[in-house]
């Protein structure tokens, strides 16, 4: 079955391209290509956002849109060290320079909430407290600190109360995001091991409540929470980030398709601005897609090279509306022209990855630079 069959209307071509305008509910993009959310490590103190972010985000607007790096909803959220927040004025207005500098580009952005959960460690807590998670459960391996690598600890599992703050503490920081901050809306992170996803996942999720149990139990959270922030700023407003089957950061989940369809059929009624998926198993793709009406946007991971012919196919079989790439934006800061042009792709320098100096983030040249 093909986008036609399924989802006529304004956005649909009959054979759309990467770099064709994109309706996403009130947002107009100017190509199908969106950056994911990566995270970089830049933040100053406070969690407040740099100069040096403003240059990187507003470097990267011919997007045709941005997903911004996990930003912590709350101070507790936080999972590694120099990440972004959205709980405080001075964040907000410190992040209110990004949207502007990239909307004076043309640029569409929208923030990425993201709550680490028990992927944290005291150092990076209010007080040195415990990370926070569903359940008492540690994950294997170890976290950056500020002190360097340390061994993850055991959690301390939310009461039902804590819980439901949490999803209250969601829709503050969207609300700041949209209001105060001027992103074009928000992404609420339910993937890649953070705390929505520690929900989602039997390995993580031991709880007797109505928020454990069941696979519609265990949903609940990211549901209820994604409920909250688009009362807060209007569903056009919000789109939720997936990885079904995803192990990244200890998770255990092997009712991948009775939980993301619980997950799916929560999320429908509600009329998001689009669900993002990291794409694990072909299969629960195809059930995502068969029973989600709004935009999808894939992101293959490291499946496919990003090449235009790789990415278009993506579109041409109707698996996407949308389609995201994360390491080739850090390297590329014109990515969309570089491959419209067919122009060869700047390397990515991997140690500058996370932390570090401008050096491997704002030092990227473009085409015309490069001539």
């Amino acid at each position: 079955m093909t986008a036609t069959d399924r989802f006529p209307g304004e956005n649909h071509l009959v054979s759309p391209t990467l770099f064709t305008p994109y309706t996403l509910a009130r947002t107009e993009l100017g190509s199908r290509l969106v950056m994911a959310p990566m995270t970089r490590n830049r933040a100053g103190a406070d969690g407040v956002p740099t100069d040096s972010m403003v240059t990187y985000y507003a470097q990267r607007a011919g997007a045709g849109l941005i997903v911004t790096e996990g930003t912590q909803p709350i101070a507790a959220g936080q999972g590694y060290p120099n990440t972004p927040g959205i709980h405080t004025a001075e964040q907000a207005t410190a992040w209110r320079r990004v949207t502007d500098a990239v909307h004076a580009d043309g640029g569409r952005i929208f923030l990425q909430l993201m709550h680490a959960g028990r992927i944290s460690h005291p150092s990076l807590q209010p007080g040195g407290g415990l990370p926070v998670a569903p359940s008492a459960v540690r994950p294997a391996g170890q976290v950056f600190t500020p002190e360097g690598l340390q061994d993850f600890v055991e959690p301390r599992a939310l009461e039902t109360g804590e819980v439901e703050q949490t999803v209250r503490d969601f829709a503050a920081a969207a609300r700041l995001a949209v209001e105060e901050a001027g992103f074009d809306g928000v992404e609420v992170h339910g993937a890649n091991g953070y705390l929505p996803h520690q929900f989602l996942a039997e390995g993580t999720n031991q709880r007797t409540d109505r928020y454990g149990g069941s696979a519609e139990n265990r949903a609940r959270f990211l549901i209820e929470a994604t409920t909250a922030v688009a009362e807060a700023v209007g569903a056009e407003r919000v789109g939720v980030r997936v990885s079904p089957a995803n192990s990244f950061n200890d998770i255990v989940e092997h009712e991948t398709e009775d939980v993301y369809a619980a997950v799916v059929a929560g999320l429908e009624p509600l009329g998001l601005a689009y669900l993002h998926v990291v794409e694990g198993p072909p299969s629960v793709t195809e059930k995502i897609r068969s029973n989600w009406s709004q935009t999808l946007i894939v992101n293959p991971a490291f499946s496919l090279e990003t090449t235009t012919g790789n990415l278009e196919a993506l579109l041409a079989d109707g698996r996407a509306d949308l389609v995201a790439v994360g390491r080739a934006f850090i390297a590329n800061p014109d990515l969309v022209r570089r491959l419209e042009r067919g122009a060869e792709l700047n390397a990515a320098d991997q140690s500058s990855f996370y932390g570090g100096t401008d050096a491997g983030y704002i030092d990227y040249p473009t085409l015309e630079q490069v001539a």
